[in-house]
């Protein structure tokens, strides 16, 4: 049987406590009018309020580690929660853009919805991990970057440049798929021609950066407002408070993103 003591119950037992205290006290008091000095009445004292100390400080040391605890399984169920925000937001947009692509030509339709069942597997069981390699965060993006070549007609210059000696370092996974869907979707969606993406990873010494550059329409909205960025910003803040540093900057028609963590 399950006994839970509610938050009633819990504070009439410490008030309890408190006067059970108080009146401890007031009789070691009265005790020492009453009858004078008392051999080790001093010690006596000395040892109540030790104890007063112990059990305050105890109560202290519980609710600061409820507190953490707290803190700790929220920041986990907000991170839980914005991880589940990154798949659909892409997953709606590829499916949008099959949709539309189905009558026109299947055969290509049905390849990228192999390419796509591929990354869905990822998103869902590698995605809701602590984290994962660096060499699958990498083949993801991989993967991202041929559904966009399978998908457009128009001729796009992509470059993806991997510079490391370890694609095993740890880490949590899609970190980098934001600012790679926001290089798409901001700047190569808008733009007839002359569009590009360039990418470079770098991995050495337990620190990884990414960068990513692409142009884009001025007239068009303004990639720092979206809710993927924000999404991104919030994870990192949660996992890597300390430990990482995102640049954002742009001039008339390039943007330039840089994400760097460090300490893997």
């Amino acid at each position: 049987m399950n006994f839970k003591i509610t938050d009633r119950k819990r504070k009439l037992i410490k008030r309890f406590y408190n006067i059970a205290l108080i009146i401890i006290g007031v009789v070691i008091v009265v005790f020492n009018d009453t009858f004078g000095k008392l051999e080790g009445f001093v010690e006596f004292i000395a040892l109540y309020f030790i104890l007063v100390f112990i059990t305050i400080a105890h109560w202290l040391f519980k609710q600061i580690k409820s507190l953490i605890r707290l803190k700790n399984e929220k920041a986990k169920t907000e991170l839980m929660h914005l991880k589940s925000q990154v798949n659909p937001h892409f997953f709606f947009n590829m499916l949008n853009n099959l949709y539309g692509l189905v009558d026109k030509d299947s055969k290509k339709a049905q390849e990228l919805i192999l390419k796509l069942s591929d990354m869905m597997r990822y998103s869902i069981y590698d995605g809701e991990k602590d984290t994962v390699l660096l060499s699958e965060e990498i083949t993801y993006l991989e993967n991202y970057i041929e559904l966009h070549k399978m998908r457009y007609h128009k001729a796009i210059d992509i470059q993806f440049n991997i510079e490391t000696n370890d694609t095993d370092y740890e880490l949590m996974p899609l970190l980098f798929i934001i600012l790679l869907e926001n290089a798409f979707k901001h700047g190569v969606e808008n733009l007839r021609e002359h569009a590009y993406v360039h990418i470079n990873l770098v991995a050495h010494n337990n620190e990884v950066t990414f960068e990513i550059e692409n142009n884009f329409d001025e007239t068009q909205d303004n990639p720092e407002t979206g809710i993927g960025l924000k999404n991104l910003k919030r994870r990192l803040e949660l996992v890597y408070p300390k430990n990482h540093t995102l640049t954002l900057s742009k001039t008339d028609t390039i943007y330039t993103a840089t994400l760097n963590i460090n300490g893997l």
